[in-house]
C-alpha cells in the first residue's frame, strides 16, 4: 500500500514533486471530522490503486514548533480542510476539498 505520512518539506519534494505515480496529498487535522471520516476511504483507494497512485497525508499541524507543514499549506494555498490537491509529474493537476467518497476519488484518480 502506497500511504505515507510525511513531515518535512524534504520528504513532500521526495513523495509528492519528485514521483512518477499519480499522487494525491490529503492536508488534514486531527481536530478536524471531516478529515478523520476522510482516512478510510484513502486508505482503501491506496490500496486499491496501489500499482498507479499515492496517497501522501500531511498533517498541517504537526510539529508546530517547526511549522514546516504549516508553510506547505500555505504555499499550497490550503484554506479549508480535508484539502486534496492531486499531482501528476510533479504539478497540481486537480483539487478536492471537503469529503469525498472512495467510488468518486477512484473516478477521478483512473481518469487522470
Amino acid at each position: 500500500m502506497a500511504l505515507f505520512n510525511i513531515t518535512t518539506k524534504q520528504e513532500f519534494e521526495e513523495k509528492v514533486l519528485k514521483n512518477k505515480k499519480i499522487v494525491l496529498v490529503d492536508f488534514w487535522a486531527g481536530w478536524c471530522p471531516p478529515c478523520v471520516a476522510m482516512a478510510p476511504h484513502l486508505h482503501a483507494v491506496a490500496e486499491e490503486l496501489d500499482a498507479t497512485v499515492d496517497i501522501v497525508k500531511l498533517n498541517i499541524e504537526d510539529k508546530p514548533e517547526y511549522r514546516e507543514n504549516q508553510m506547505l499549506a500555505g504555499e499550497y494555498e490550503v484554506r479549508s480542510i480535508p484539502n486534496m490537491p492531486i499531482f501528476k509529474d510533479g504539478k497540481e493537476v486537480q483539487r478536492l476539498i471537503g469529503l469525498t467518497p472512495k467510488p468518486q476519488l477512484i473516478d477521478i484518480l483512473n481518469a487522470l
